[in-house]
């Protein structure tokens, strides 16, 4: 058996190696100064010093989870090899679901992914972006991350966070943003605006790409569909781990023009969405009555949960969706009682609302234990 031969270093060779890592003096290589303004973003849902038996009501999700025929998909995933670079068959499924070529939709890792992929695709240093707030955080990082300016429309809790669509034309038409993000429902406070009002942003707006992200509108009832919108500024941003409970796969859709795609296709890495959420996802939408009956399920355990909720004295923002705002003396220390007693809510104060907690209704027993510990807490204060 050969060896290879042991490299001998002369002293010469030895001193400089040696002389490398301790170049101190020079200045090390920075980021890009605009990530020093870029602070980690907020989020629900369960971390690794949660147990089991802890409850979440800190997350937006279909608490009756996926349907049993994921599971199914799941056990025959070949793992030894790559998934589909663009995830083709289930972006194929979803552009026969929705009626449109498969050149108008695109899939991801979760809709997160494809708002960084529009903010990189879109946005230039100093361009304005118009956010529609208290929202989903995400939309701001993204922007901020490019550069671009961040300008709110910012809703009030003194009116339940309603939108004056007609402020928002006007501040649109006054600011000129690049891009438009509104969420509807809206993340978190549970708002929803109508057909007609949508239509008039994208109107007021024909030279602003206007992302609406429905990554809730499952949850509402009697949702009018966005998809049948024809306008060429607007992107539809849609989440397929909410309602179908695929949260730990991460997967979502974007609905759009052609070019708008085709820019996206192009800052978005392959392989992004894995093997197990392109085929769970298919399993999940051949499975319509499991979801059906779920957000059945869902909507009427949400209606228990408010008026269980009204009944101990605490103000109750209105929400077409399965989540909703509370409002308390103290969010970060509500929640904090609430932590005490293994359960989790989310805490507004990353929205500018530390007077909020932000619940997502449960099952009916889930829903029971939260309820008691609320009275727990209201009894002791």
């Amino acid at each position: 058996m050969q060896f290879m031969a042991r490299h001998t270093f002369s002293s010469d060779q030895r001193r400089k190696a040696k002389a490398l890592p301790s170049r101190s003096s020079s200045t090390p290589l920075q980021p890009r100064s605009v990530l020093q303004r870029l602070a980690p973003v907020v989020h629900g849902g369960f971390h690794s010093t949660h147990a089991e038996d802890w409850l979440d009501f800190s997350s937006n999700v279909n608490p009756y989870g996926p349907s049993p025929r994921v599971w199914d998909a799941l056990r025959n995933v070949p793992i030894g090899r790559h998934p589909d670079p663009r995830a083709t068959p289930l972006r194929d499924a979803l552009a026969e679901r929705h009626g449109v070529d498969a050149r108008h939709l695109i899939v991801g890792n979760g809709s997160i992914e494809l708002i960084y992929h529009l903010a990189v695709a879109y946005l230039r240093t100093n361009d304005r972006v118009l956010i529609v707030a208290p929202t989903f955080g995400e939309y701001a990082a993204a922007a901020t991350m490019m550069g671009a300016r961040i300008v709110e429309y910012r809703t009030r809790p003194a009116n339940d966070f309603a939108i004056d669509v007609n402020a928002l034309v006007a501040q649109a038409r006054a600011v000129r943003p690049r891009m438009l993000f509104v969420c509807n429902p809206n993340n978190p406070t549970g708002t929803y605006l109508a057909r007609d009002d949508i239509e008039k942003i994208l109107r007021a707006c024909d030279s602003t790409l206007v992302v609406l992200d429905e990554a809730f509108v499952r949850f509402v009832a009697n949702a009018w569909d966005a998809r049948t919108l024809r306008y060429d500024n607007l992107l539809i941003l849609r989440s397929l781990t909410k309602d179908y409970a695929l949260t730990g796969l991460r997967v979502g859709y974007a609905l759009a023009s052609a070019a708008i795609i085709e820019a996206l296709e192009k800052v978005q890495p392959p392989w992004s969405v894995n093997a197990f959420a392109q085929a769970a996802t298919l399993a999940a939408l051949d499975d319509e009555q499991h979801l059906r009956d779920s957000l059945a399920a869902l909507a009427r355990a949400k209606i228990a949960l408010v008026n269980d909720v009204t009944q101990l004295g605490l103000r109750v923002v209105p929400s077409t969706t399965h989540f909703f705002l509370v409002q308390v003396e103290s969010a970060a220390e509500f929640a904090q009682q609430l932590r005490a007693r293994k359960i989790v809510v989310r805490d507004g104060t990353s929205w500018g609302l530390p007077d909020f907690v932000r619940i997502a209704t449960r099952t009916p027993k889930e829903n029971a234990r939260l309820v008691q510990a609320l009275q727990d807490i209201l009894r002791d204060t």
